[in-house]
């Protein structure tokens, strides 16, 4: 058969749309033929795309909110005995993606994790595609070579001349707890075996304002969260290094063992960065382990216009680093890097030898999985622009809120994209910021419920600390622009003004 006529038959097969309706998932590979399986693709995909157009059109919502009771109305999530026919799943499909939250429109402020890299996007189908796991290299060759050559290179950009070592894992909170459990066992490297018991009574310190995984990671690691002593933070929201100072003699005198400090680099609220060589001194008088949780703030040091904010971070012992924020990487995604080579092994190893068998044809370092907590994984200058860029919309949204007599900066000089603020409109703008009065008004929250509502703005508030609700700007959308910027002030005023 001549390549003409095969290609005329392919058309002539697409062209005839198949009855998704009378067909299940048995009529796609592997027991199915491809036909089949390239059409519900196909449908898939238009799906896929038609989302990202939407995603990144500004008149389109970012969420056509229904309160939960309604929505449980329009979804079926029962485990039905029957299978569903493809079509019953494409419908599926697009209501998935109709009542989901638009997080790559460029009007959405909510979270750290903002954004849709496209070239990411595509790494994420490859990878669910070949869905392979990482723990050996003959199950995953390209997978192990590109993670250590990443993280090779990481290592260089961090500044570390040692060999070094890391690993990819499905989140910042995996990667804190990777810091705290290598701390833990370089100090008392027996804990392995014998357990929290053989030790005397560890300490973690970190700032107030750290992410609420340190807590967890010692509870989880059997420390206990009694054992995190939060130190208190200045009016710039960076840990006091006097009281850190204080705190850690106090604990050697009650004859407990500081193991770890755990260094902030842009906090979740205030975007603060904690001061590194300060308390990298500090560490290295007390001889503790220095991690820092660069999970929000990492990216900067890709930047040499702001990296000083990383001053000091070649000296951490442990490094955690979330591309999925601010590089808007697909969700979840984080790295976390270690400067002694060797220890996360040491420390996590268990030996399968149905896995991590020592006579391969290889060179067996490149089975990774014996070091990783979990066994299986998934595995520049644009960069930099981007980054300047990130710094610039938000120096200009700190100006336009400064410029409004409804508007009033939380944190002045902010040092990263966190631009945190109060809306008060005329009722209540001559009060108290701490005044009872002042808090009892939820215009916050109402303002948050209208534009919800509404389903064109997505801006976050809470509180911290005595201060009451305020909105946190997170400028990290690579879709915005000065014109988003200027709908949000605008939006919130509109949303605001009467009440």
């Amino acid at each position: 058969m001549s390549i003409v006529s095969v290609d005329a038959k392919n058309d002539n097969l697409k062209a005839a749309s198949l009855n998704m309706e009378g067909m299940i998932f048995s009529d796609l590979l592997p027991v199915g033929n491809f036909e089949a399986t390239e059409e519900f693709f196909e449908k898939v995909l238009e799906i896929i795309l038609s989302f990202i157009k939407t995603s990144n059109t500004r008149t389109e919502k970012i969420i056509d909110f229904y309160f939960p009771h309604d929505l449980e109305k329009i979804f079926d999530f029962k485990i039905s005995e029957e299978p569903k026919n493809l079509a019953q799943i494409l419908n599926d499909c697009s209501k998935i993606m109709k009542h989901s939250v638009k997080t790559a429109h460029p009007r959405f402020f909510n979270q750290l994790s903002i954004g849709l890299d496209l070239v990411s996007l595509i790494g994420e189908f490859i990878a669910a595609t070949t869905n392979t796991n990482m723990f050996t290299y003959e199950i995953a060759p390209v997978y192990n070579l590109m993670e250590q050559s990443v993280l090779s290179q990481l290592r260089d950009i961090v500044g570390w001349k040692e060999c070094g070592d890391g690993i990819l894992n499905p989140g910042g909170s995996i990667s804190n707890l990777n810091a705290f459990q290598l701390a833990l066992h370089s100090r008392f490297p027996n804990i392995k075996t014998e357990g929290v018991f053989s030790c005397k009574k560890p300490v973690i310190f970190t700032s107030k304002h750290s992410h609420y995984s340190i807590a967890k990671a010692a509870s989880i690691l059997g420390i206990g969260s009694n054992q995190v002593r939060f130190v208190p933070v200045d009016s710039r929201g960076k840990i006091q290094i006097n009281t850190l100072i204080d705190m850690i003699k106090e604990a050697i005198d009650s004859n407990e063992v500081p193991i770890l400090v755990n260094a902030t680099a842009g906090t979740t609220v205030l975007g603060s960065f904690d001061p590194i060589n300060s308390i990298a001194d500090i560490c290295q008088k007390y001889n503790i382990w220095l991690h820092i949780d660069a999970s929000w703030g990492g990216t900067v040091i890709l930047s040499r216009k702001h990296r000083h904010l990383l001053d000091g971070i070649e000296r951490a012992d442990s490094i955690t680093w979330n591309p999925h924020k601010m590089m808007a990487t697909v969700q979840n995604d984080s790295i976390f890097l270690v400067k002694k080579h060797g220890l996360l092994l040491e420390c996590n190893k268990m030996k399968a030898s149905y896995l991590f068998q020592t006579d391969k044809q290889y060179d067996v370092t490149y089975d990774t999985g014996d070091k990783a907590i979990q066994c299986g994984r998934r595995g520049s200058k644009g960069m930099e622009d981007q980054i300047n860029k990130y710094f610039d919309l938000a120096e200009y949204l700190l100006n336009k809120i400064k410029e409004r007599k409804n508007f009033e900066i939380v944190l002045d000089k902010p040092e990263f994209t966190n631009i945190c603020f109060w809306y008060a409109p005329n009722s209540i703008k001559d009060l108290d910021r701490n005044s009872k009065e002042f808090k009892e008004k939820l215009i916050a929250p109402k303002i948050k419920e209208r534009m919800v509502i509404e389903g064109n703005l997505m801006i976050s508030y809470q509180p911290l600390d005595d201060k009451p609700n305020f909105f946190r700007m997170i400028v990290s959308n690579p879709a915005s622009n000065f014109d988003d910027i200027d709908y949000m002030i605008n939006g919130i005023e509109r949303f605001g003004n009467d009440l």
